[in-house]
């Protein structure tokens, strides 16, 4: 008994904050949706459903609703393509100094996550790299349209959310038995069929914790929908800023981004309902 209560004692501080910083912000954004605006900044306390009225019945939410899932779906799937490679490679090497290797991982947050992102705008803009290489070599006459579209957006999340997911698998790598890839070859397996029937399958609980980290953050990214895709190809969290902000229209905001936060919820009680969560603090424990 007073070991039970020496331990919520430890749990205490860190239940407060839980409790400060995460859920009593939701549940007053929570409040605000049902709140009634009356103009740009201005809202009454009367508790009215307009607002989820309006979300429910306008086409025009829901088509960024549908087109933010696409894209963090996209980003996520290509990060698992792209990442499974990388995070292959490190655990195979026989290289003696493999912590070099994951250094580098993490060696772009080093680097202002802003900054990455308008680095991009000197690759994809029309003097940017691409353009200017293309022009020089007569391929092509005039510059392409590459930036302030969806491919841009989706590029520059890939930039940002690769290390997690190389990470993600890369641990879910180390922790499988290299006996049983020598057992599969004694029994007759060619390289290609030990991956297929050994590696790749005891390696799905770290590339479904990448998936699910990738696609909750590229679904509420905002900077990179800002930079590189403009008004053209916002997503749902710049919707969501420019309601709150631009707007001032704190009630429907407070709804949209109370939408985002079930969407996310949902398919993170999926995820877990299935993998579990853990497989996503091992990751990020590494």
């Amino acid at each position: 008994m007073q070991q039970t209560r020496f331990a919520w004692y430890l749990l205490a501080p860190a239940i407060i904050l839980l409790v400060v910083l995460l859920v009593l912000p939701i549940a007053i954004m929570a409040i605000y949706t049902f709140y009634e605006f009356v103009t740009a900044g201005v809202e009454k306390a009367n508790f009215t459903l307009a607002n989820w009225q309006e979300f429910f019945t306008d086409s025009y939410y829901h088509m960024f609703l549908w087109k933010t899932a696409r894209v963090a779906a996209i980003t996520a799937l290509a990060c698992a393509v792209l990442g499974y490679i990388p995070a292959y490679f490190i655990w195979m090497t026989t290289f003696r100094h493999k912590w070099l290797l994951l250094l580098l991982l993490i060696v772009p947050f080093w680097i202002s996550f802003t900054i990455r992102t308008f680095s991009w705008i000197h690759i994809l803009g029309e003097q940017g790299a691409i353009n200017v290489t293309l022009q020089a070599l007569g391929i092509i006459d005039s510059p392409l349209q590459m930036l302030y579209t969806e491919g841009a957006v989706i590029m520059g999340m890939i930039h940002f959310l690769l290390p997690y997911m190389i990470l993600n698998v890369y641990v879910s790598l180390e922790s499988i038995d290299r006996d049983l890839l020598s057992a599969a070859r004694t029994l007759g397996c060619t390289s290609a069929q030990a991956f297929r029937e050994v590696t790749l399958p005891l390696s799905l609980p770290g590339l479904c914790a990448g998936l699910l980290l990738c696609f909750v953050l590229a679904a509420g990214s905002y900077v990179t929908p800002q930079i590189l895709g403009g008004n053209r190809d916002a997503l749902f969290g710049n919707l969501i800023f420019d309601t709150i902000m631009e707007q001032l229209n704190w009630p429907m905001g407070a709804t949209l981004s109370i939408v985002l936060f079930v969407l996310l919820g949902i398919v993170s009680a999926i995820y877990s309902r299935y993998m579990g969560l853990s497989t996503i603090f091992k990751g990020l424990s590494r």
